[in-house]
């Protein structure tokens, strides 16, 4: 069991019908559309919903930023490879998944899934290990979009997109010592971006493993972006030249 926090991610747990919600606690004297919202989703599942106050609601949930609400809940339900190549969003004409080779900061890693939700990805895959999972403070930084998209989790990135590649899809490493830049691809057909992580970049092995390997142009005096900043910016790149927007 797990215990989501905030307004937006136990919304979309109460939200998500594959979830099992054993309870949801208010703080005392918590009001609003939102937490009326919470309470009718609360009804509908037939979740059973306590008030009690902050100070224990912010030891269940080990953190403060909870906005008065938590869910206990099952476990985070990962994705298969197969189920985010099946997941191609129409407008995105043939599909673009998100590779990220060993994020380890839970920030970035629920900025992306965040990022990756609003532009339409099929899903993103992670490695299980030396890498942030799936957790409820990745939900909260997420807004709940985490329980929308499917997230895989493997055992070797580099076989995966061997995987991948067997079924039509083109790989795009970011790397910022590329002279390939990010506005030079057309990105048509089955597509998918990796990210490496945040200190190092993508792996020898993984890199080795890229279609092409592109570069944003910068013209301030450092050289590099938070790797969630640039994941928004090349994929935002990516669905334009696919004809999303």
């Amino acid at each position: 069991m797990q215990v989501i926090y905030g307004v937006n991610p136990v919304k979309e747990t109460l939200l998500d019908n594959k979830v099992q919600t054993e309870k949801v606690v208010l703080a005392k004297g918590r009001r609003g559309h939102d937490i009326q919202e919470i309470l009718e989703l609360s009804a509908q599942k037939g979740v059973a919903v306590e008030y009690n106050d902050r100070n224990y609601i912010s030891n269940i949930s080990g953190h403060k930023s909870h906005q008065g609400v938590i869910c206990i809940c099952g476990d985070y339900i990962y994705a298969s490879v197969d189920d985010i190549i099946a997941n191609c969003h129409e407008s995105l004409k043939g599909g673009l998944a998100l590779i990220l080779d060993g994020i380890e900061d839970p920030q970035n890693l629920g900025s992306m899934i965040r990022t990756g939700h609003c532009f339409g990805i099929n899903g993103i895959i992670i490695p299980q290990n030396r890498a942030a999972s799936v957790t409820p403070a990745v939900i909260k930084v997420s807004a709940g979009t985490a329980r929308h998209i499917p997230i895989a989790r493997v055992v070797n990135i580099s076989r995966t997109i061997d995987y991948l590649k067997a079924r039509g899809f083109w790989i795009y490493g970011a790397d910022a010592s590329s002279d390939k830049d990010l506005y030079s691809c057309d990105y048509k057909g089955q597509t998918a971006l990796v990210m490496g992580s945040e200190g190092k970049g993508i792996r020898p092995l993984v890199r080795k493993k890229c279609d092409f390997l592109i570069s944003i142009r910068m013209s301030g005096n450092i050289d590099s972006l938070n790797v969630s900043v640039a994941a928004g910016i090349i994929l935002y790149e990516m669905t334009n030249k696919r004809g999303r927007y």
